[in-house]
């Protein structure tokens, strides 16, 4: 969290929100963010953290673990029509990477943009080539894209 708060002027200018979700209450956040989390992102957490002590959004998105009565850590890319387009969970012994959220964010945008007539292979970022799906591009990527020097 901390990390995404440091870069978060990042995500705004790709017009994009952080909505933080935990099984936390509002104080512990509140707590949170003034003993631990505003001295890693040196500010406040500039996004809303959003309490669900029972565990309802996080049971709808897979990510509640019963046992325990917390949330894994994830990360839910939604597009403006509400659909996940991306997602990633992690265990807590390993932090997600920033640079990838902003990355696969501006792939999604460039897909939507290009309403589905480019797709961006694996390691893509804004510049550089893209694909064109379709029938002729079926066994023949390789002929289009080297994974060596196009990413």
């Amino acid at each position: 969290m901390s990390a995404v708060a440091a870069r978060y002027d990042k995500l705004q200018e790709l017009g994009a929100e952080v909505i933080s979700v935990s099984v936390d209450s509002q104080f512990v956040h509140k707590m949170w963010n003034d003993h631990e989390l505003s001295k890693m992102a040196k500010k406040d957490i500039p996004f809303h953290m959003a309490s669900d002590g029972p565990g309802n959004v996080g049971k709808i998105y897979g990510v509640y673990d019963e046992n325990a009565g917390v949330e894994l850590r994830g990360r839910f890319i939604i597009d403006p029509d509400g659909i996940i387009q991306g997602m990633e969970v992690l265990t807590p012994p390993v932090g997600r990477k920033f640079d990838e959220t902003i990355r696969q964010i501006q792939a999604y945008q460039h897909v939507r943009k290009t309403k589905g007539a480019e797709a961006c292979p694996a390691g893509w970022e804004p510049g550089k080539k893209t694909l064109k799906p379709g029938p002729e591009l079926v066994g023949n990527v390789w002929k289009v894209w080297d994974p060596y020097k196009d990413h």
